[in-house]
């Protein structure tokens, strides 16, 4: 007895009918013909087989395509003019600097050589000292007497001429960056040029406005750490201008004693004048987000760390015998396919 089939009008599958015949095809759910056997002649058979073409599934006519006929070629009536042009760069027109820009370029080599003039202002001094000392129980030669005055006498007054000329760029610098500042926050220096200038060279007053001037500029610029370096750099500008004063008002005295003291005083005037000037450098370089030797001042944040770290990966460790020999008993079972025991199987028949 032949076997009996069920094709499907769907995809073209044939089933073997093993007892109540099917109705839908297991594979894609289209509907099943009536049973058949498998050596049926063609003539016998409940199906036949039809070849259409893939655009005739749908029983449309085929349709062809009206050929349309060939436009002609695109083309230019002139040279396009809308390409890459290479035209040479017109230079553009150099603006003027402004003379508060060029003394502001010149700040920091006046303060580094003002720092260094008066720090050997110093040195002088403690020379004439210890000149001073020896000369109570010896005699001086005149030669080391004379480079001494030379030294004092040469240091000093270079010393005032560097710092009257960095007081100058320093005001150059002042306006430069108090116009930068507020023209960023969209306004214009509530201060004008003259009143800077009055407030920073007349005596005594020029102790107050440096300082509420550049505590100006730090406000605008929110940061805190720029207004706890001019503070102290405005201490340190009082103390040194009250020493100033003072070594002055000692030259006054008429005793050899106090004079002498007065030498010993001087030297460390000028120490003190030493580190102002490299303080005000320091605090120049901190507005300009740099560090004393002018390099960027990074950013820093510092997390305070709790707990140990965790690795967020686990590291790989050795495989152990036992977790192999289960591994391979493992791979060794065959995994069992059948989900539902009282499933009917269906088994499909190749077409010969």
């Amino acid at each position: 007895m032949s076997t009996m089939l069920q094709p499907c009008a769907r995809c073209g599958a044939r089933w073997a009918v093993h007892g109540t015949p099917m109705h839908w095809c297991p594979r894609c759910h289209g509907v099943l013909l009536s049973p058949g056997p498998l050596d049926a002649p063609a003539e016998r058979r409940n199906y036949r087989w039809v070849a259409r073409r893939p655009d005739q599934r749908n029983g449309r006519p085929v349709t062809t395509a009206v050929r349309k006929p060939a436009a002609p070629t695109p083309r230019y009536a002139q040279i396009p003019r809308w390409g890459l042009r290479d035209e040479p760069a017109v230079a553009a027109a150099a603006t003027p600097r402004r003379r508060t820009a060029v003394l502001a370029g010149w700040v920091t080599p006046l303060l580094l050589v003002t720092a260094g003039m008066f720090a050997l202002a110093a040195v002088g001094e403690l020379v004439r000292y210890v000149v001073l000392l020896v000369n109570r129980t010896r005699l001086i030669d005149p030669w080391a007497l004379r480079f001494s005055d030379w030294l004092v006498t040469g240091a000093s007054l270079l010393a005032l001429a560097f710092a009257l000329g960095s007081g100058v760029a320093l005001l150059g610098w002042l306006v430069e960056t108090r116009r930068a500042v507020f023209a960023k926050a969209g306004r214009s220096d509530p201060r004008s040029a003259p009143a800077l200038v009055l407030g920073c060279l007349i005596p005594v007053v020029n102790l107050v406005w440096p300082g509420v001037f550049l505590t100006e500029i730090a406000a605008e610029r929110s940061d805190p750490r720029a207004v706890r370096a001019i503070r102290i750099w405005w201490c340190a500008w009082v103390f040194g201008g009250l020493m100033a004063a003072a070594a002055l008002f000692w030259r006054t005295a008429d005793s050899l004693q106090v004079k002498a003291d007065g030498v010993l005083f001087t030297a460390w005037t000028d120490a003190v004048a030493a580190a102002v000037t490299v303080l005000t450098l320091w605090m120049l370089r901190l507005l300009d987000g740099r560090d004393l030797f002018g390099r960027l001042r990074l950013a820093r944040r510092w997390v305070v760390a709790v707990d140990p770290p965790v690795p967020v990966i686990e590291p790989v460790h050795p495989a152990r015998a036992e977790a192999t020999a289960r591994d391979a008993a493992d791979a060794e079972i065959t995994e069992d396919r059948d989900t539902d025991s009282g499933a009917v199987q269906h088994e499909e028949v190749m077409a010969k």
